[in-house]
């Protein structure tokens, strides 16, 4: 293995991550911007009130997009596995 291919693996690895973390990351940070306009407009500084609308979205797009992420998970994985005796050389 020389180092090249170990930060190549290293690096697909880190890019699945952060594509199957995206969704979910995503509609937090909407949410929870969404929600702080709203309760600087109102002036309401409840702290449950940013936490579980954030819960609530994140659950659901994790939902919706399980699926995808699935798919992702097992190609990778599935690659992995038939490119071992490739990656042992």
């Amino acid at each position: 293995m020389t180092p090249e291919f170990v930060i190549g693996f290293a690096r697909e690895a880190i890019e699945l991550t952060l594509t199957i973390a995206l969704p979910m990351l995503g509609v937090g940070m909407a949410v929870g911007i969404i929600i702080s306009i709203f309760q600087a407009a109102t002036q309401i500084q409840e702290m449950t009130l940013t936490i579980v609308p954030k819960i609530i979205a994140i659950f659901l797009v994790l939902l919706i997009s399980f699926p995808w992420i699935m798919d992702r998970m097992v190609t990778y994985t599935t690659n992995v596995f038939l490119n071992l005796p490739t990656y042992i050389r």
